[in-house]
This record gives C-alpha cells, sequence and structure tokens, in this order.
C-alpha cells in the first residue's frame, strides 16, 4: 500500500456481502478514546500507542488510550467538576447517564493504558503521582473491570475533572466490521505532574509525536493507522498548543462519521463521507485499490 491505512484482507468480501444484503450489521457498543496532549516548541505531541500484532482488532496499528463504556458508570452519582452533565449530554448527543458513562470511560481508559488521571481531591485540583502500589491495585482492578470508575472515584473520594476534556469527534465502526464501536474522540492536556507510560497490556510501545511527524510516516507507509486516528491527527496540526486545541474542541462537529459501501459499475466502492482520502475502490474477488 502507499501509506499505512490498515486495511484487513477479509474486508472486501464482508464489504461485498453487505453491499449485497448478505451480511446484517451488528450493533456498536459505546465507547471513548483519548487524543493526550503535551506542549513541545511549536507543536503539541499526541501520546500513542501500538496495538501488540496478535490483537485480532487492528493489530499493529497506532492508536490513543481508548476503551468501551462501562454500563456501571451510568448511575453512579459522582464527584464532578467542569460542564454540568446535563451540558454534556447535548454535546454528546445522549442522555445524562450516558454522557457520565462515556465520559468517565474516556478519563478510565487514560488512567489504564496511561496511567494518567484526569481526577482530584477538588474541582480545582489534579493529582500527582499514580504509581504507587496502592494506585497500581485499583488500576488493575479497572482493567480487571473487578471495579467500575464511579466505585473507584467515590472510594478514593475524587472529583472527575470533565473541564479537562473537549470533544473533538464521533466515528461509528463501518457495518461490515464483526467487531462495532461508536466511539468519541476526546483531546486532553498531559496534566502538570503527570507523567506517561505503557500501562496497557495491549500495547507493545508508546511514543509521543507531533501530528505532522505522524502524519508524514503514515504517509510514507512507516507507521499503520485506523481512518480516525490519521483523519484527527491531520486536523490536530494547525494548532500550536494543547490549550488551542482544547478551546478548539468546543466549536467541533460530533456528526457521526461511519463508512459506506456501495456496488458501482462492478465493484464495492468503499467511502467515509468527508474524508475522501479513505475511499477504495474493490473489485470483484480483488484488493482494494
Amino acid at each position: 500500500m502507499a501509506n499505512g491505512q490498515w486495511f484487513p484482507p477479509e474486508w472486501p468480501e464482508r464489504i461485498r456481502a453487505l453491499a449485497e444484503g448478505t451480511l446484517t450489521p451488528v450493533t456498536p457498543k459505546r465507547a471513548a478514546t483519548v487524543m493526550l496532549l503535551r506542549d513541545t516548541d511549536g507543536a503539541p505531541a499526541v501520546h500513542m500507542l501500538r496495538r501488540r500484532a496478535s490483537m485480532a482488532f487492528a493489530g499493529g496499528a497506532y492508536a490513543y488510550p481508548g476503551g468501551g463504556v462501562d454500563p456501571r458508570d451510568h448511575d453512579l452519582r459522582i464527584g464532578w467538576a467542569g460542564p454540568t452533565r446535563a451540558w454534556w449530554a447535548e454535546r454528546l448527543g445522549v442522555d445524562e447517564t450516558s454522557a457520565q458513562a462515556i465520559v468517565c470511560a474516556a478519563v478510565r481508559e487514560t488512567y489504564e493504558e496511561a496511567g494518567v488521571l484526569l481526577a482530584g481531591s477538588t474541582p480545582e485540583t489534579v493529582v500527582g503521582d499514580t504509581t504507587g502500589a496502592e494506585w497500581e491495585a485499583d488500576r488493575a482492578s479497572l482493567v480487571a473491570r473487578d471495579l467500575s470508575f464511579a466505585e473507584f472515584l467515590d472510594r478514593r473520594g475524587l472529583v472527575l475533572r470533565s473541564d479537562l476534556l473537549g470533544a473533538w469527534t464521533r466515528w461509528i465502526t463501518p457495518e461490515f466490521e464483526p467487531r462495532r464501536y461508536d466511539t468519541w474522540f476526546f483531546v486532553a492536556a498531559l496534566p502538570e505532574g503527570q507523567r506517561t507510560r505503557n500501562a496497557s497490556t495491549e500495547a507493545d510501545r508508546t511514543v509521543w509525536i507531533r501530528p505532522s511527524d505522524a502524519a508524514a510516516s503514515y504517509d510514507k507507509g512507516e507507521l499503520l493507522m485506523m481512518p480516525p486516528t490519521i483523519a484527527t491527527l491531520r486536523q490536530l496540526i494547525p494548532y500550536a498548543t494543547a490549550a488551542q486545541a482544547l478551546k478548539a474542541a468546543l466549536g467541533r462537529d460530533l456528526t457521526p462519521v461511519l463508512a459506506r459501501a456501495r456496488l458501482e459499475d462492478g465493484e464495492v466502492v468503499l467511502a467515509w463521507p468527508g474524508h475522501d482520502e479513505f475511499t477504495k475502490h474493490i473489485p470483484t474477488g480483488g484488493r482494494p485499490s
């Protein structure tokens, strides 16, 4: 391939089946992912992890910390700072309990996979070092789903800092995929005093990289990424600081991006609305072009 777009070998057959009406789409699960930023000279860098090659979904691809919404985070009232749940519900296009769960998922996954926690003992503070044995025990319980994130915050008397997050975009996994997610992408700045680490069992490498450098490596075929990842990286390039990106998030359109497959002139055309660079033409029995 000319670039680093992730394209599994089973996609053409599944896309044709969807276009012909013989494949029934599965219902996507809600998820959240976070583009964690820190300022460098002239441009912010973003924290990325490389998924292990053995992973069933997007193995070897670079991505951001993220994962599925935990239903247990819907109802428990937790310490909450920043915009209200009602504000987030309107921003994310969901009800208030779902908004809490989605924001919780974003903060939880950043903690689970990068060791960074967007929460504090008061609405104005953020925790410092989270590398101690007790913190690690709680993080392991979150990963194992023995503990919900809402319970974790409540137990430690922590306030979730929703004001440190900005909702950036929303992508839904294509209908022909066997694993589907309705994913909200957020931006956040690395809190002062905290450091990232590779805390994920799903990643074999983590990097801080400027979006422009990551996009250039993708274009050369050096970094493998899924469409939402490279699309969001390109969208971050214009911003000189993390604060600028967070401010820009307030005006971002969260209309879901969903790939569409159609039959046209004897081939299947796969397209992501508004993202022409990902369009693929798949001849019958062939590989995409």
